[in-house]
């Protein structure tokens, strides 16, 4: 029987009434009997402008504390923020809400939450409604979601709606002493983030200040699932909250005061006419540029009342709608840069720089001579005493932010020139439009903005049509991971060995264990080998697989690959000589292992050492650990220098010689994120309730299932061999370890010596004596060139000497033995000394080589083609292959004829 989340007791005890919204239809409840809209938008206008609601205003931070103390002393216990990278998951970049912080692994019931009930303040991000930002009053890219949260898992109950409701309608009335009668509740539905249920939208005056959602379902394949779980999730806006304490005409002006003010003052401007915000404020929640016919019609309502066209409208609004949107979007980077994005063509790091290049082009519009790092680092400020954190990150997030303002300036330099020849070949094609394909095409892989387009397009009388949403739907391109978390694909798969016992781990109990005898459980498709024991590593985290053999009474095989499915450890041989139930030995190579160890340690010790010199917002990208070398894809906002990539590999290289402690412990999730933080996540997500801690004294802490050295020692030596950037906000260094880097050096080395040789000079002279010998070659090659210059300029006056002149034209017809550029050289050479010439240069008869034909300015200007001329001879004079342009035509070829008869075919065509 569906559970009835409708009528719930609190509503029928309190005395609320049932209503059905005149506008919209929705069930709501209320307290006032008269009332006959639900109180959303844009059912109603805003009532709240000018005109505050509760408490007397207060900060953003009082806002906060009120919640967390109402919902403490009603024992949630409070617990803190989580980042707003949501490195736990693989599905998401960002924290879109609070419940993003518990899924999958809690609301899955896979591991128990941090605290049941509990109370947090969570930054989220969504960049979906990004083109209402600064327009509609009401949007932000940044915000906190205050909540309270309950886990009904299992056997545990804690609370379910009626107690959420009534939650809601305390802390209210009680902690912000907003009136009972105010308060509306609509019934809807809500999903986001993997899960979904029926929810209450708490409504005042036309605002929508909270959520709360009864979330007992999952998302599948676009398919709604019921979950025996029952999650309270809940969100209430800490700054639509404070707007609504505020009554300011925009949230803009209620929680960004300072930054609007400054930006005013910056850019000369005065305040909105007090008329214009009397109309216009009210109507803003109705307004949605995802529905551009209702913004239309609403604000041509709007100007019709001021007296004024909708195009003066729009003109008056538009420096204000930049500000807000540079005051939002700015936070939002010190929240996204703080936690460790770095701006990229790719994943959180292609939404961070989508909002610095829209702030850049509001600045730029704003008429503005301000680095936009300013104004982010007085954000910083605002914000420290709330997020004390990015106090200290305060150089990194500068150096960042300038970095990409250069960056966006080279950009646009190459984007305008790109765009200009893009509209000549669209005029070309008879087009006069650039369609949307066209306009995300430039911005994703150009990085050039609509407005830029429709900008330099006008001038050529192309039209550009930009949809209001042009960034939502770009972002929404980008919110969630694609093919990066694209898993490797096996040759067995899951319902092939489900049936089969887990496979024992050996070389988790002993990593030093090479030997070991074990019984055959099955064998998979003929070749894939089951034991219920192994110590051999199976293919994971970064670390290749072990190789070896297996032997039995009757014969043995080669181990060519080990994969792990569920819990099933499968060994790819050569042969297969065992049956089920047979005892074998198994012994793993164990040199190979030695090396992938060291080198799995030397990759932590690695991007522990990049975090030091290059900065915490440093994080793994990827990782590739090989016996003789290995790699780490670090993420960083621009190219590492020799002097930085120098300290990194010294740094590393100290903590092996300190031989600090490797430990390896299994720790209960929660544990290990509120012990060590989010950094643990570095190679990715676990998908486990106890995560396998690698930690490095006093170095780096890691949740990672490869195998390791016993302490930093072992590895021996570190050697960085080079660094390449892979791609943009992604550096890769190439390291070797223990043997490898030793070997590496001592080629290096015996290179040297041999160089030395070759200079016949000892070490201290080799870069001088290097220097000398390349300003000697450079000297000498110049004195080349000089004397090649003269043969030429000498070959091109004797050719034209004996040139033939027809109809004003010198035609020069003769066989040259030279290189192809050479040829090039002595025709380019010759119709500059006279215009009026045609040259046709080949290699002599019996001997195939290039050929040339190449026509002075003077000569294609009268109609002659070189690319008929070189159609003919191909017919029946040459034997090749060649082509170019009407002046000039190179080919290889062999001459089949007397030069005579191509002069008189050349005549002729003349």
């Amino acid at each position: 029987m569906k559970e009835n989340l409708v009528d719930l007791p609190f509503f029928i005890e309190k005395g609320f009434c049932k209503k059905a919204c005149k506008s919209c239809g929705k069930t709501f409840w209320t307290l006032n009997p008269e009332q006959e809209y639900c109180g959303d938008q844009p059912c109603v206008d805003y009532t709240f402008i000018g005109n505050p609601v509760g408490t007397s205003p207060i900060s953003l931070s009082d806002v906060r504390s009120f919640f967390i103390k109402f919902f403490e002393q009603n024992d949630h216990e409070p617990i803190r923020r989580y980042p707003v990278v949501a490195r736990w998951r693989d599905d998401v970049y960002l924290v879109g809400a609070s419940i993003y912080d518990f899924q999958p692994w809690v609301t899955q019931g896979i591991i128990p939450p941090p605290a049941n009930p509990l109370v947090i303040s969570q930054p989220s991000i969504r960049l979906t409604d990004v083109d209402n930002v600064g327009r509609t009053g009401r949007h932000l890219t940044g915000f906190e979601m205050m909540a309270h949260h309950a886990f009904n898992i299992d056997d545990t109950w804690v609370y379910w709606a009626n107690e959420t409701v009534e939650y809601a309608f305390r802390v209210l009335t009680e902690m912000y002493r907003i009136k009972p009668e105010e308060i509306s509740f609509k019934f809807d539905w809500w999903s986001g983030g993997g899960n979904a249920g029926e929810d209450y939208e708490v409504l005042v005056r036309g605002l929508e200040v909270a959520t709360l959602v009864f979330m007992h379902y999952k998302i599948e394949n676009d398919k709604v699932i019921p979950m025996h779980n029952k999650i309270v999730d809940t969100g209430y806006g800490l700054e639509r909250l404070a707007w609504l304490f505020k009554g300011s005409p925009t949230i803009y002006d209620a929680i960004f005061p300072e930054i609007v003010k400054y930006l005013r003052k910056e850019a000369g401007i005065e305040g909105l006419p007090s008329k214009l915000v009397e109309k216009l404020s009210p109507k803003l929640g109705r307004i949605d540029y995802k529905e551009p016919e209702k913004v239309l019609t609403i604000k041509s309502q709007i100007a019709e009342l001021l007296g004024i066209s909708l195009e003066e409208l729009d003109k008056l609004l538009e420096p204000y709608e930049y500000i807000y949107a540079v005051s939002d979007h700015t936070r939002t980077l010190v929240w996204m840069l703080g936690d460790g994005v770095v701006p990229s063509n790719t994943g959180a790091g292609y939404l961070a720089r989508l909002l610095i290049r829209r702030s850049l082009r509001y600045i730029v519009k704003l008429g503005l001579e301000l680095p936009l790092s300013e104004i982010v680092l007085r954000q910083v400020k605002i914000w420290s005493r709330d997020f004390p954190e990015y106090t200290e990150l305060e150089e990194m997030i500068k150096e960042v932010i300038e970095y990409e303002e250069r960056k966006f300036r080279e950009t646009l330099a190459r984007g305008k020139k790109l765009l200009e020849n893009k509209i000549q070949k669209l005029k070309k094609s008879g087009k006069s439009s650039f369609d949307l394909d066209d306009l995300i095409v430039l911005y994703d892989s150009h990085g050039i903005p609509p407005d830029l387009v429709a900008e330099i397009a006008e001038k050529s009388n192309v039209k550009v049509s930009i949809p209001p949403d042009f960034f939502s739907l770009v972002a929404s391109r980008h919110e969630k991971p694609g093919m990066e978390f694209k898993r490797e694909e096996y040759p067995v798969v899951i319902d092939e060995v489900q049936h089969l016992k887990p496979t024992l781990a050996l070389y988790y109990e002993d990593p030093e264990l090479y030997e070991f005898e074990a019984e055959v459980v099955d064998v998979v498709k003929g070749r894939y080998i089951v034991l219920d024991k192994t110590c051999f590593y199976p293919i994971g985290g970064g670390q290749p697989y072990d190789l070896g053999e297996i032997v039995g009474e009757k014969g043995k095989c080669k181990v060519l690959k080990v994969f792990k499915i569920g819990n099933v450890i499968l060994h790819e041989c050569d042969t297969v000589p065992f049956h089920k139930g047979e005892k074998v030995c198994g012994y793993v190579d164990k040199e190979r292992r030695l090396a992938l160890r060291r080198n799995h340690t030397a990759t932590h010790i690695i991007l522990g050492a990049a975090r030091r010199v290059l900065g915490f917002n440093v994080w793994q990208a990827g990782a590739e650990k090989g016996v003789e070398r290995s790699r780490l894809d670090i993420t960083f906002h621009r190219p590492i220098t020799k002097e930085e990539l120098k300290r990194i590999e010294n740094l590393a290289n100290k903590v092996v010689r300190e031989n600090r402690r490797v430990k390896i412990s299994l720790v209960d999730r929660n544990e290990a994120e509120n012990k060590y933080g989010f950094t643990i996540y570095q190679g990715g997500v676990v998908p486990a309730a106890k995560l396998r801690i690698v930690e490095i004294e006093n170095w780096d802490v890691e949740a990672c299932g490869g195998l390791h050295c016993s302490s930093t020692g072992e590895i021996g030596f570190i050697k960085i061999v080079s660094t390449e950037r892979i791609q943009d906000g992604v550096s890769r260094l190439i390291f070797k370890a223990g043997e490898a880097a030793v070997k590496h050096v001592q080629d290096t080395e015996d290179l040297l010596r041999s160089m030395l040789d070759v200079l016949g000079v000892q070490r201290e002279r080799a870069l001088q004596k290097l220097k000398e010998v390349i300003a000697e070659n450079k000297s000498l090659r110049k004195t080349l060139q000089e004397y090649e210059n003269m043969e030429i300029s000498k070959i091109s006056e004797e050719l034209l000497k004996k040139a033939l002149v027809k109809n004003q034209t010198k035609i020069v017809v003769a066989e040259l033995d030279a290189p192809p550029d050479k040829m090039l050289k002595i025709a380019i050479n010759t119709i500059k000394k006279s215009p009026d010439s045609l040259v046709l240069l080949v290699t002599p008869k019996g001997k195939a080589g290039p050929y040339v034909i190449m026509l002075g300015e003077n000569t294609a200007r009268r109609g002659i083609d070189a690319r008929s001329i070189n159609d003919k001879l191909l017919k029946k004079y040459l034997r090749g292959k060649g082509g170019g342009k009407r002046d000039l035509v190179r080919g290889m070829g062999e001459l089949l004829v007397d030069l005579q008869q191509i002069l008189d075919t050349i005549v002729e065509m003349v």
